[in-house]
């Protein structure tokens, strides 16, 4: 028997909102994630519930996202946004110096790369099709 771990797991609950008030803070005062920054509004706070609430049903914690929004497809918020491959990195240059800020493991750093990385990229609308836009019954990447 393996001794794997969900996210959820390593992180709980107050430690995924620690990593997602890390991002946002990074991303307000992060020069190389102006063009990401400005995509949202002044108030970070609503973003911070947000994100926090899908990343716990993401990272295999309780569905607390879609209990309050009743969807969890991530394409269409996005869609009023240009999204291309600056953004998707500057967002996960973001991710990655928050889970650094927090202290993440090594391990839980090395687990969420990919992952991560299929979700930011999965919101761009830019510089490419996206799979939601060629297949209508992918929602999301998972």
């Amino acid at each position: 028997m393996d001794n794997y771990q969900t996210p959820y797991q390593i992180l709980g609950e107050q430690g995924i909102r620690d990593l997602t008030s890390a991002f946002y803070d990074i991303m307000d005062t992060l020069p190389e994630a102006a063009d990401v920054r400005a995509m949202h509004a002044q108030d970070l706070g609503p973003m911070k519930v947000k994100l926090a609430d899908y990343l716990t049903g993401w990272m295999g914690g309780p569905p607390l996202y879609a209990d309050k929004h009743g969807t969890v497809c991530m394409t269409e918020p996005h869609e009023p946004y240009h999204i291309g491959p600056r953004e998707r990195d500057q967002w996960l240059l973001c991710m990655d110096k928050a889970l650094e800020q927090i202290g993440a493991s090594d391990e839980l750093i090395e687990m969420l790369k990919v992952p991560m990385y299929r979700v930011a990229d999965a919101v761009r609308n830019k510089d490419g099709v996206s799979a939601a836009e060629t297949d209508p019954n992918v929602i999301a990447a998972g």
